[in-house]
C-alpha cells in the first residue's frame, strides 16, 4: 500500500502544493478542506495531474468533524503515515505593519489560537494512534520564523520588526509542543519537527513575497522522509526556537 497522507488547508497556496509534491513521490493525499467547493476543485486540479488524491471537507476546529475522519482513515487505510499540519491563519483583526502586543483584542488571540494551535493539537493527538500503525510515521508542523523567540528577540533580525502577537504567539506555542510531542515519541517509528516554509506568494504571504508556493512547500515535503524528530527546519536548515 502507498504512503497515506493528511495534508490540512489543502486547497490552495502552500497546502495545495504540498499535496501536489507529496502525491509526484507516489503518496496517496488525503486534501483536506474547510471550503467544499474549493477543495473540490483543488482535488480536480491533481487529479488532472495524474495524481492519487482524496478530497477530505474538514474544519480543523469541529472535534466532530475530526472524529468522523479518523474513522474514515482507519476504516480505508488502516493506517497514517504522513500528517502535515498546514492548516493557520493571520487573524484579519490583528495589525500585521506593528507590535501589536499591547492593543490586540483578546478575542483575536483567542480566534488565532483556536485554529493554529489548540485545534492542531487535538488533531494531531486523536490521529496518533493511526500514526503508530505507520512503519515510519512523520508528522510536520507548519510553523513561521516569526514564532522564534531567538530570532524575536534580536534586534538585528530582519524578522524581529514583524511583531503580530497573536500569530507569533501562535506559533511559538506550536514550535513548543513539536519540541515536547518529538520527546515524548522519541521511542516511537515517528518522528516530529516544524517547518519555516519562507516568505511565499499566498494569501498569507502575500503578492510581494520572494518564494513561490513550489518553493515553499518543498521543506515540509522533504520532512516526510527524513529520520531526526524535534527540529524547526527551513530548506535544509535547522532555525533557532
Amino acid at each position: 500500500m502507498n504512503r497515506i497522507a493528511l495534508v490540512t488547508g489543502a486547497n490552495k497556496g502552500l497546502g495545495l502544493e504540498t499535496a501536489r509534491q507529496l502525491a509526484q513521490e507516489g503518496v496517496t493525499v488525503l486534501m483536506a478542506s474547510r471550503n467544499k467547493e474549493r477543495g473540490i476543485e483543488a482535488v480536480q486540479k491533481l487529479k488532472d495531474e495524474g495524481l492519487d488524491v482524496e478530497l477530505v471537507q474538514l474544519e480543523v476546529t469541529n472535534s466532530a468533524e475530526v472524529d468522523v475522519l479518523v474513522q474514515r482513515i482507519d476504516s480505508t487505510y488502516g493506517k497514517l503515515d504522513i500528517l502535515v499540519n498546514n492548516a493557520g491563519i493571520m487573524h484579519g483583526g490583528e495589525p500585521t505593519g506593528v507590535n501589536s502586543a499591547e492593543i490586540v483584542k483578546a478575542e483575536v488571540l483567542r480566534e488565532t489560537f483556536d485554529v493554529n494551535f489548540f485545534s492542531l493539537v487535538s488533531l494531531t493527538q486523536k490521529m496518533l494512534p493511526l500514526l503508530k500503525k505507520s512503519e515510519s510515521g512523520r508528522i510536520i508542523n507548519v510553523s513561521s520564523i516569526l514564532g522564534s523567540n531567538t530570532v524575536q528577540s534580536d534586534e538585528n533580525s530582519p524578522w524581529s520588526g514583524i511583531k503580530p502577537f497573536a500569530y507569533n504567539a501562535s506559533k511559538s506555542a506550536l514550535n513548543s509542543f513539536t519540541v515536547h510531542l518529538a520527546a515524548a515519541l522519541k521511542n516511537t517509528n515517528i518522528k516530529v519537527n516544524s517547518v519555516h516554509p519562507g516568505w511565499v506568494q499566498t494569501e498569507l504571504g502575500g503578492k510581494n513575497a520572494p518564494l513561490e508556493a513550489p518553493e515553499g512547500a518543498k521543506t515540509s515535503v522533504s520532512l516526510a522522509s527524513v529520520d531526526f524528530t524535534g527540529k524547526f527546519i527551513h530548506d535544509g536548515e535547522e532555525i533557532a526556537w
